[in-house]
């Protein structure tokens, strides 16, 4: 399968997209882990329509003028990641889940590790917005773009929407009794 890319300026750094011929497959880290996710051969596209789309929608995420986007995902992994992907795009925009509290959403309470597993390789970062889950206590965890970048994420997300959401506001409450 053909990928298309085209490399991007953000404030969490460089991010390389990619989009098959079913929508948007990647997007990548500036020092993204090799493999982290499998492509094949990339063919350089700065003009490609859905890339272009996903650009201009990612600068408006950035400015703190969109909190949803619309372009159509490409995901390609196991079943299971599947399920781990598509379950992040239930996030609402400005609040976290736990791995734990994924697990349960997913009817499997035992399975943390391996939905942790599977937000690692999530290919969408970002529009799949596994930064938005943290560890039980509200750590932040793992995250393919450094955790500088998702704390930078989460709070752009909490400043758009003017602050702690009331569930963050009470989490956070927990964590420092």
């Amino acid at each position: 399968m053909t990928h298309y890319h085209k490399t991007i300026w953000s404030p969490v750094g460089d991010l390389t997209l990619v989009a098959d011929a079913a929508g948007l497959a990647a997007i990548l880290w500036e020092n993204d882990q090799p493999g982290r996710v499998p492509l094949g051969p990339l063919v350089r596209a700065p003009r490609h329509p859905l890339l272009c789309e996903t650009e201009r929608q990612l600068g408006e995420y950035f400015a703190g003028a969109r909190t949803a986007f619309d372009v159509p995902l490409s995901f390609a992994g196991s079943d299971f990641q599947q399920r781990v992907w598509r379950a992040l795009l239930t996030i609402p925009f400005g609040e976290t889940r736990s791995y734990g509290e994924m697990a349960r959403q997913l009817g499997n309470p035992a399975a943390s590790r391996a939905v942790g597993a599977a937000n690692g390789r999530n290919p969408i970062s970002i529009i799949a917005p596994c930064h938005r889950v943290v560890g039980s206590t509200g750590k932040l965890t793992g995250f393919a773009g450094g955790l500088d970048a998702k704390a930078y994420l989460l709070d752009l997300e909490r400043q758009a929407l003017g602050g702690w959401s009331t569930r963050d506001r009470m989490l956070r409450a927990a964590t420092l009794m």
